[in-house]
Formats: structure tokens, sequence, C-alpha cells
């Protein structure tokens, strides 16, 4: 049965949601850890790799900061670490869509939703995954930790995304991702749909109790199921045909060249008149990009965050949601 509310933007994870790294994440810690002394076959790098597996989707500094809380200089020598390995490892090996990602990801943008990637990677690395699959022009937004005041498993990536990208309605999203802490936020968020992906980490039992109202055996499966429930731009029927999507194939600019500006909300979906992020695209300004270039330019690469939490965010807080508008994250 369709939805009342069509659903007009998907979040999605990144690493075995729709990328294939080849088991280089977990290398990666492993590597970090040999720099503070944790090494394989020891009680500690045991116990390391646990809360590693537990924690799978979170940031890999809130994850040295929990191992190594009376040691912050520890728990940033590790960060760096595991940057520095996970980008050699890219470069020696590459990466690799996971089966079938790259043609969902073509049909559910064909289909009117915009589509965000939300990652537990650093903006460097980001852009790492995307330059070496030339994805840039296969979403409309990227999120990293730096862009929203806190990450997974609380809402605030998924409400950044929906204020960048202009939905006035939380029940206009889904979320799919492969992590306990991914389904919580995409719960906490208030996604009508929630997908868990069974190639992301994290067991069916596991994410099924964290709230995920699919279970999907990979990212191909999700455009059935956003066909389903009625997934499309809400196009008001006076507007006139709906525009165009921007280009789907091809590499955009590289992650050091700058923030690349997508294209404005879709058809019929307004911006947040109320609290709306500064800089951000508004419905006034559809087409045009978030740095006050001409409507036009950069059109079809995907808007990246600018490297900090959203302007004017108090501490913890998420800007521009009206009070009540969207579900308060529990406390964990």
């Amino acid at each position: 049965m369709s939805s009342a509310t069509p659903v007009t933007l998907l979040c999605c994870g990144l690493l075995g949601v729709t990328v294939d790294d080849g088991g280089i994440l977990e290398r990666a810690f492993t590597e970090a850890f040999a720099t503070q002394g944790i090494v394989p076959g020891t009680a500690a790098y045991a116990r390391s790799m646990v809360h590693v597996h537990q924690t799978r989707g979170q940031s890999a500094v809130d994850v040295f900061r929990a191992l190594f809380p009376d040691a912050p200089g520890r728990a940033e020598a590790a960060t760096l670490a595991f940057d520095r390995s996970y980008r050699l490892a890219v470069d020696r090996s590459g990466l690799a869509p996971m089966p079938g990602a790259f043609e969902a990801l073509q049909q559910i943008r064909g289909s009117g939703v915009r589509v965000c990637f939300i990652t537990g990677l650093s903006r460097g690395l980001l852009g790492l995954v995307l330059d070496s699959l030339s994805w840039w022009r296969q979403v409309d937004l990227v999120l990293c930790p730096e862009d929203a005041p806190r990450g997974y498993p609380w809402p605030d990536p998924m409400l950044c995304a929906m204020l960048r990208l202009g939905v006035t309605d939380v029940r206009e999203t889904a979320y799919a991702g492969g992590t306990e802490s991914g389904i919580l936020c995409g719960q906490r968020a208030g996604a009508q749909i929630v997908a868990g992906i069974l190639t992301g980490g994290h067991t069916r039992d596991r994410l099924q109790r964290a709230g995920a109202t699919h279970l999907l055996g990979n990212f191909a499966e999700l455009p059935e199921v956003l066909a389903a429930e009625g997934a499309g731009p809400v196009i008001d029927p006076g507007a006139g045909p709906a525009a165009e999507l921007g280009p789907t194939a091809g590499s955009g600019p590289s992650a050091g060249s700058g923030p690349a500006a997508g294209p404005g909300p879709g058809p019929g979906s307004a911006g947040l008149a109320e609290g709306a992020v500064p800089g951000s695209v508004t419905s006034g300004q559809a087409g045009g990009p978030a740095t006050g270039k001409p409507p036009g330019e950069n059109a079809g690469g995907p808007v990246v965050g600018p490297g900090g939490a959203v302007p004017g965010a108090a501490a913890g807080s998420v800007p521009g949601v009206a009070p009540g508008s969207v579900p308060q994250a529990p406390p964990r």
C-alpha cells in the first residue's frame, strides 16, 4: 500500500551499504591500534575490536575517544593513523560499488528522489571514496561527522540533510543503512522508511531491535521498496512539468577543490521558511548553489557540508527546527 506522504529524500550509508571497501576499514583500525601498542593476539586488541564492531557507523575519532577516555592525545594520534592507513589502502587497491548499488542509485534518483550519503569517515576520506568511484554526481548531498553537531546514533545528520535540501516533513524521508547506530539515527529523525541493509556490518536481529522497518539483503532491493511506498517528488499540479534531474554520470570536483553546490529542492518541496540554515538553498533559490555562484554553475554535483556544525547551531542542538516538528532523540 502506498504511503500518504511520498518519500522525496533518501539518506543512506556508504561502506558496506553502497560501497565495498574489501575490509579496508577493519585493517585501518588494526593499524591505528598498533601505533598505540595494541596488537592482534592480545586481550586489549580483542576488546578494542569488539568496541569497533559495536559502534560501526560512528566516526573514527568518537571510537578512539571512547577507547582512550583519559588520553586525548592517544585518541588523536590513533585517528590520524587510521586516516593515513585507509587512504594508503584505497590508493593501493581501490574500491568497488556493492553489487547493484550503482544501478539502484540511478533508479532512485531517476524517480525524483534525492539522495544523501551520510558517513562516519572524515571529510578527506569521504572525498577519496567519491573520487575513487567517480560518484560525485550520483548524489545530491554528502555529509560527514564535521557537518552536524552530533553524529550517529543521534538524529542530527538526517535533520541536517532535510534542512539543506528543503524537506518540510520528516515523513518525506527514508534511511538505508547496515548499522545499529544508523538505524537509530533514521528512527529518531522520524523517517518514514528505515531500511536495514544486511551487508552493512550488523546482524538482522540487531538491526530489527534498533527499529528497522524493512530488512533487505542488499541495497539493490531498495528501489522496489521505495516504489511500493509511493516514493517520488510532491508535484504541484499548477506548477507545470517537473524539472529534469541533473547528470547522473561522471565525476565532479575532487575533495580538495572546495565545496560543490548541488541542485535546489525538487519540484514542489519548499525550503524551510523559518530557521533555514544560512547559505542553504531554499525554494526561492531553486537551481542556485548555496555558495552564491550564478544559478546552474556546478549543477549536478552534490552539496558538500561546510566543514563544521551548521551555522548558528548551539552545542548539541539542531538549528532551524521548530519545536515539536521533529522527534527528539532519547538519551543514550
